[in-house]
C-alpha cells in the first residue's frame, strides 16, 4: 500500500524531545540541584526550548505524557 499523505497538516505542538545533559554542561544553580546525578534529562519543545529537567529518561517520558505530550528520544 502506498498512499500519499501530506505532513504539512499534522499539529507537531504536543510532541516533545527528550535528550541526556552532561550536568556539567549546565548552570551553577542548575548544577547544585543535580543531587549527586552527572546525567539528566531535558525536555524539549519543538522550537528547541527546554520544558523541564529531570534525573532519568523513563520520568521524562511519564512527565510528559502526563502531560498529553508525545515524547521522542534525541540523541
Amino acid at each position: 500500500m502506498n498512499t500519499p499523505f501530506d505532513f504539512k497538516d499534522l499539529s507537531h505542538q504536543r510532541l516533545v524531545y527528550v535528550r541526556p545533559v552532561d550536568v556539567a554542561e549546565l548552570p551553577d544553580e542548575v548544577r547544585n540541584q543535580a543531587q549527586g546525578h552527572d546525567q539528566v534529562y531535558a525536555v524539549h519543545a519543538p522550537d528547541g526550548e527546554r520544558l523541564a529537567l529531570v534525573a532519568n529518561r523513563e520520568l521524562a517520558f511519564l512527565l510528559a505524557r502526563q502531560n498529553d505530550f508525545a515524547p521522542v528520544n534525541v540523541h
